[in-house]
């Protein structure tokens, strides 16, 4: 079952290394492939080889796919594309279990320590800092418990001081 928020990020969503992707075509099952995303950017999808799909938004490789069906394999293909996993995020520091989760849409850093077994005793609520995965600058950003996180991005939760 895909939610309207699941559809609304999938549109924004740039495919990365580590997220599994599900490619069906129409009427053509040799065409159906589930595959992750290799550490280059790539799949090997039938007919077609590899293909370089890091950075390319769900919309955008169904595009690709299409236009390379078209004519010399398909008339008029039907191409759906679907994410069947998305890449971990990780979160460090003052939390009960740090190490990589599971994106879920909609995910904020609230929900992220959450899922990280919560604070620790010493942990700072003012000092969370994440870093978005494909940042320009790779720098830290201060956040704040209600800050989107998305696949790939790190999370730190510092050490309160008394």
């Amino acid at each position: 079952m895909v939610f309207a928020e699941d559809k609304v990020t999938n549109q924004k969503y740039l495919l990365g290394t580590g997220d599994t992707i599900r490619i069906q075509v129409y009427d053509e099952q040799d065409l159906y492939l589930e595959s992750r995303v290799s550490d280059t950017g790539t799949i090997s999808y039938p007919f077609l080889g590899v293909l370089k799909v890091q950075g390319l938004s769900l919309a955008s490789l169904e595009a690709l796919i299409t236009s390379q069906l078209e004519g010399d394999y398909l008339i008029n293909p039907k191409v759906s594309i679907d994410i069947v996993q998305y890449r971990q995020f990780y979160i460090n520091g003052e939390v009960e279990q740090a190490g990589g989760f599971a994106y879920q849409p909609g995910l904020t850093i609230r929900k992220a320590i959450s899922l990280a077994g919560g604070f620790k005793e010493r942990a700072s609520k003012d000092k969370i800092f994440i870093i978005h995965d494909g940042s320009s600058t790779g720098e830290p950003v201060k956040a704040t418990l209600d800050t989107a996180v998305r696949p790939g991005d790190t999370i730190t939760i510092e050490q309160s001081f008394f």
